[in-house]
């Protein structure tokens, strides 16, 4: 250190010299330029300093570092300490609870049997706590602290009047919430009963009068009016004084009377089918009377195809062919509207006709057509609406 020092004074004590210089210029200016021994000991000025700042720097830094390592042993010690602390408080604080509870359940245990019984805690809470406590209460605090299940509390199990006030607390508050959320399912049950009332007195899906099995069997008038032509020659056969012919003769002369009658019965009877303020079971035959109706085609249509074949191969079908088809037809559309008749004079639905009852069960509106607003929605809507939900929940 001492011979930088003294090549600093050294070089410090250079002379610098002047050099006049005779400018091309009228004015002439003095330059003065350090020589090669001043610029030397600049250099080794700067060349000293530094080694010097560097050991002043690294100085520092340990220093810092010293001071944070003392600073957090003495963070670590306050903490052990305050931990040592707080543990000893929370033993201080289970011995006074747990003294105050055996005191408590020497007070409980009246007959000093070393158990408090359930009538031993319920008149020992009364009493403390100055409130009447229900039998039930009383079981609850039981089961809740009664770990051993012996149906008595002991010493260990007792706790402080502090935690049973707490938890009858607790029990009320579960209690409030139980009755609560049972009064509003009363209630939301209660909105349902009524919707559905509602629902069933729009729909009317309700057991048929006498009037209304009565009238549910006249829609099959329809079908029997337009199955007489294949009866024929079964009902030509009998004489003029059977009543029941007589019967038919006038209904079929009264039906054929009105012009375009069978359109005029598909359509009311298709319209009135879906009036919901009927009957169901008014609507269900008015409905399966259609279905019949139109059932009766497929013969005549079997019956024309057959004659077209036979007759383009020369051979007519016979009479006695024709006949048997036609007693055939006629005996079973008499046998299936017999069973719809009586079905529905007894007040049951006539749905066990294969293909055809299956098809009016699928047309028939339900309950489920109504939506939440209680709002009453044919199939094809609710189905559409469904639709577009779908539709709306994929994108």
């Amino acid at each position: 250190m001492n011979s930088v020092c003294k090549a600093i004074i050294a070089v410090s004590a250079a002379v610098a010299f002047t050099v006049d210089v005779d400018a091309f210029t009228t004015n002439s200016r003095r330059i003065t330029v350090q020589s090669p021994l001043t610029r030397s000991s600049s250099l080794i000025k700067k060349a000293a300093q530094a080694p010097h700042e560097t050991i002043v720097t690294q100085l520092y830094s340990s220093d810092d570092d010293d001071r944070q390592d003392n600073e957090i042993e003495r963070l670590k010690q306050m903490a052990a300490k305050l931990r040592a602390e707080a543990a000893s408080l929370e033993a201080e604080k289970a011995k006074q609870l747990a003294e105050a509870a055996e005191k408590a359940f020497n007070k409980f245990d009246v007959n000093s049997d070393g158990e408090v019984s359930l009538t031993e805690l319920r008149e020992g809470l009364e009493k403390e706590l100055k409130t009447e406590i229900s039998e039930r209460r009383a079981k609850e605090l039981m089961d809740v602290f009664d770990t051993s299940g012996d149906g008595a509390l002991q010493v260990d199990e007792f706790v402080t009047l502090d935690k049973f006030r707490n938890q009858l607390e607790a029990l009320a508050r579960e209690e409030k919430r139980i009755a609560a959320e049972a009064e509003q399912e009363s209630k939301r049950q209660e909105q349902e009963a009524l919707l559905a009332e509602a629902k069933l007195e729009f729909l009317n899906e309700k057991e048929p009068t006498t009037s209304d099995k009565v009238i549910s069997v006249l829609p099959y008038l329809f079908p029997l009016m337009d199955g007489l032509q294949y009866g024929r020659f079964l009902l030509g056969a009998e004489d003029g004084s059977n009543p029941f012919i007589v019967i038919l003769a006038l209904l079929y002369t009264l039906y054929r009377s009105i012009p375009f009658s069978g359109f005029v019965a598909f359509f009311a009877l298709n319209i009135l089918s879906n009036n919901p303020s009927l009957n169901r079971l008014i609507r269900f035959n008015m409905s399966q009377a259609i279905f019949l109706d139109i059932a009766l085609f497929f013969p005549s249509l079997f019956v024309g195809l057959s004659g077209m074949i036979l007759g383009a191969a020369g051979g007519p079908i016979s009479n006695v062919a024709s006949e048997i088809f036609s007693d055939v037809t006629f005996g079973t559309l008499l046998l299936t509207l017999l069973y719809c008749a009586v079905s529905s004079l007894f007040g049951r639905e006539p749905d066990n006709i294969p293909l055809i009852s299956d098809a009016v069960k699928s047309r028939m509106p339900t309950i489920d057509m109504f939506n939440d607003e209680g709002m009453f929605m044919p199939r094809e809507y609710k189905e559409k609406e469904e639709d577009e939900d779908d539709k709306s929940g994929k994108r």
